[in-house]
């Protein structure tokens, strides 16, 4: 398979997860940032593979072999990323770019190795799970924080947004992966929190609730 037939599949899987439904190609065109034309054309050479079902009108779903092979590519991505993170020290906003590329090497030894190596990563630095071998994706029950109830403490466990920009500020604001947070007020005007993160007070907007995952703690 191209680089691009690969790319094609993550973005299918990534889009029909978000939305439980058929991926429509104009929304493939706008997430790879091409024409709706190539869209279709690609779709045309991924059923011919027998990659992906297309109906008219309604969108386009993995195959059961397409699925596999997109979460194949995914679990290589969040691999790379943790050994960028754990072994280079990279930081969390340099990875993506760079799994980017490596996620296309073709080696399942490699990879089975790199998984060893790391002794078998759960989730990746975003906090996003990592399929296993067998194509099994463990999730777990996280909820955004500007879903959770006020007196509520959870464990952030992950983000929405993966933008070198966002991860970036979290960093300058020391919030990171672990983190306890309790929500302790919510600002219905703007959607802002006030929170205690650690043993720490301080105020988030409404947008970067919105891009954190917690796991509530009972």
């Amino acid at each position: 398979m191209t680089h691009s037939e690969e790319n094609y599949l993550k973005t299918i899987y990534h889009l029909g997860k978000a939305q439980n439904s058929a991926v429509a190609t104009n929304a493939i065109a706008d997430q790879m940032d091409t024409k709706p034309s190539s869209v279709t054309d690609m779709i045309k050479k991924l059923s011919e593979k027998n990659l992906v079902h297309h109906k008219k009108y309604q969108g386009v779903t993995l195959s059961e072999k397409g699925k596999r092979v997109a979460l194949s590519i995914i679990r290589k991505h969040r691999l790379w990323e943790v050994f960028l993170v754990e072994k280079l020290q990279f930081s969390w906003d340099e990875v993506h770019e760079i799994a980017e590329q490596l996620e296309h090497i073709k080696s399942d030894k490699l990879i089975d190795k790199l998984d060893a190596l790391l002794e078998y990563p759960k989730f990746d630095p975003h906090g996003d799970p990592i399929p296993s071998k067998n194509g099994l994706l463990e999730e777990t029950a996280k909820r955004l924080l500007n879903e959770v109830e006020i007196g509520a403490t959870g464990v952030c466990m992950g983000v929405k947004d993966s933008s070198s920009k966002f991860l970036k500020f979290l960093d300058k604001n020391a919030i990171a992966l672990g983190n306890r947070i309790k929500v302790l007020d919510k600002e219905e005007y703007d959607g802002s929190l006030k929170i205690q993160i650690e043993d720490r007070l301080m105020h988030i907007s409404g947008v970067t609730a919105s891009n954190l995952y917690v796991e509530l703690i009972e």
